[in-house]
This record gives structure tokens, C-alpha cells and sequence, in this order.
């Protein structure tokens, strides 16, 4: 590979997820250290209380609306801590689900809908449908397995960490900002670069290759729609959206069966989505041990839940 190709398919990729790392956790540092979660966890606090989870979850839930890496940094850091349990890290993470999934939806939307029309419409409500299942279950199980909280009430705790003036929030925020980044770059950019070489050696292509073949679970579907379906469970919803549109275009497939073509291709992108997106930057933020152990359960809810939606799809749609 020429030293232009391996600028192309590394270089700048690395380039611009490090600068779109740094800057979401910049902007989620500074937002952090000026309180400003503060107005967010007042409407999160219901759904906090009811899921029995303490002021630290809670500022990270209102975290997560604006950055996703910021919020798992500060349930980690609080962990390390001792500040919230295992278990209490696990369900935060689960419940952060909702808010990260809400940040990445206008452009989750504005890529399908630009494919595939007005089924992006369909797709991604019920995308969002999932979401919200997956945020009751937390809630639910929460309040079955967490202890009873103690009185009080989150943005009044979050209101006595606040900061005394602009320059104190900062300082604070670039003595944390510094702090971490280099943990997360530390761990994410040699992650990066290993999974593009596994690419270039052609593992992912192999695995393609592999679900392809090996779905007969689906032979119920049309030829063409399981090699769709193969496609977009390598984790790249564009592909898949992409070779969706030529078979629209020629009636190939009635509308309802490329809906369900895009939700099957969700559910079973999860393992792919796990090593290629999730967990090269999980690995810089928690230990490995946690760091797999949340990555599993997060993306079985997701899977799961994108499972239920998409039975509930094929009762009510064929």
C-alpha cells in the first residue's frame, strides 16, 4: 500500500475521530463544569428516581444528550471512585442508551431518508420505537434490583458542585479535558489502527463473505434481500441503504419487505457494530474487563430490542 492509500483509508479517518473525539469531549467537559446538565437532569429526574439511580447517573443521562464519550468519562471516573457500584455503572450505561442513540439520530435520518425516501420515516420510528423499549426495560429492572436512594434531589446536589465564576469552570474543565484525552487517544488510536489492518487483510470481508452464506435462517426471504441483509450487518448502514435503493427502483421488493430488510440488517449488525464503532473508544474510557462486559450488555438490549420491533413489524406489516 502507497504512503497516499494509507493516508486515505487511515490517516485521515484517525485524523477525523480524533478531532471529533476531542471535540465532543471538550464541549461535554466544558458543559459538565459550567452545570449546565443541570436543566437536562431536572427533566431526566423522574426517569433517574423511578429507575433508583443516584445524581452521578443522572448528570451523566443529561451528559449524554450532548456527548456521549463525556458521560461514560464521568461514570467511569465515578467508579473508580467508588462513587456508584458495578451494578449502578452497568444500568447507567444501558439507561445512557436512549440519550446517545437521540444525539446520532439527525444523521442516522438524514443519510436514510436521502437513500431510500419516505420509508427513512418508517425505519427509523421504529428505530426510535426500540429505543424507548429499551429505556422502560432499564428503568423497570432498576427498580426490581437497585436499593431504595437516599433523600434528596439531583440538580440540588448538582447545583453544589457548580462552579463560582466562568474562569473557575474553565480551568476545571481543561485540567479534566487534558486528563482524559490522553487515556481515550492513548487506547483508541492504536485500537483504530489494528482493526484497519485486520480490514486490509481482509478479516471483515471473510466474515461478509461468511453471513452471507451462512444465513439460511432467512431463506425465507428473497435472494437479493439476504445479500442486503449481509451487507448491512457488516455495520455500515450506508452500504446496506445503498444496495437497497436499486431494488426499490426496479420493484424488485415491495416497500414493506426493504423495511424489514433494514431491520434485520440493525439486529444483526450488532456483533459487527461491537468490534468495528463501540469498542475501540470503550477501551480507552473503562478497564477491559468492564469495558467488554458493557459493550456485551448494551448491545444485546439494543439487539434485543431491535428483535421485538421487528416481530411487532412483521405481524402488523405482512
Amino acid at each position: 500500500m502507497d504512503l497516499a492509500a494509507l493516508w486515505q483509508g487511515l490517516g485521515w479517518p484517525l485524523v477525523r475521530l480524533c478531532f471529533f473525539v476531542s471535540l465532543g469531549l471538550l464541549v461535554g467537559t466544558l458543559i459538565e463544569a459550567l452545570n449546565w446538565v443541570r436543566f437536562v437532569a431536572v427533566l431526566a429526574t423522574p426517569l433517574t428516581r423511578a429507575a433508583r439511580l443516584t445524581d452521578v447517573s443522572g448528570a451523566a443521562f443529561s451528559m449524554a444528550f450532548f456527548s456521549g464519550v463525556s458521560a461514560n468519562t464521568m461514570l467511569a471516573e465515578a467508579h473508580a471512585r467508588g462513587r456508584i457500584t458495578g451494578r449502578e455503572l452497568l444500568f447507567s450505561n444501558l439507561f445512557n442508551s436512549m440519550p446517545t442513540f437521540f444525539l446520532h439520530l439527525p444523521t442516522m435520518y438524514a443519510i436514510t431518508r436521502s437513500i431510500v425516501g419516505q420509508l427513512a420515516d418508517v425505519y427509523v420510528g421504529l428505530a426510535v420505537l426500540a429505543a424507548v423499549l429499551r429505556t422502560g426495560a432499564v428503568v423497570l429492572a432498576g427498580r426490581l434490583f437497585n436499593p431504595p436512594l437516599e433523600e434528596g434531589c439531583i440538580p440540588c446536589r448538582l447545583d453544589e458542585q457548580k462552579p463560582h465564576s466562568l474562569r473557575e469552570a474553565l480551568g476545571r474543565a481543561l485540567s479534566r479535558f487534558s486528563r482524559r484525552i490522553r487515556r481515550i487517544l492513548g487506547i483508541t488510536v492504536p485500537v483504530y489502527a489494528l482493526f484497519f489492518l485486520l480490514q486490509e487483510w481482509g478479516l471483515f470481508t471473510a466474515i461478509e463473505t461468511f453471513m452471507a452464506t451462512h444465513l439460511s435462517f432467512l431463506s425465507w426471504l428473497p435472494p437479493q434481500v439476504i445479500s442486503v441483509v449481509a451487507l448491512q450487518s457488516t455495520g455500515e448502514l450506508a452500504a446496506g441503504l445503498s444496495a437497497l435503493r436499486p431494488l426499490l427502483d426496479q420493484g424488485a421488493i415491495a416497500p414493506n419487505m426493504a423495511v424489514l430488510t433494514l431491520l434485520l440488517g440493525n439486529v444483526l449488525s450488532s456483533p459487527m457494530r461491537t468490534i468495528r464503532h463501540q469498542y475501540p473508544y470503550y477501551a480507552g474510557i473503562f478497564p477491559q474487563r468492564v469495558a467488554v462486559r458493557l459493550i456485551v450488555a448494551s448491545q444485546t438490549l439494543r439487539a434485543a430490542s431491535m428483535a421485538l420491533v421487528t416481530a411487532g413489524y412483521v405481524l402488523f406489516a405482512f
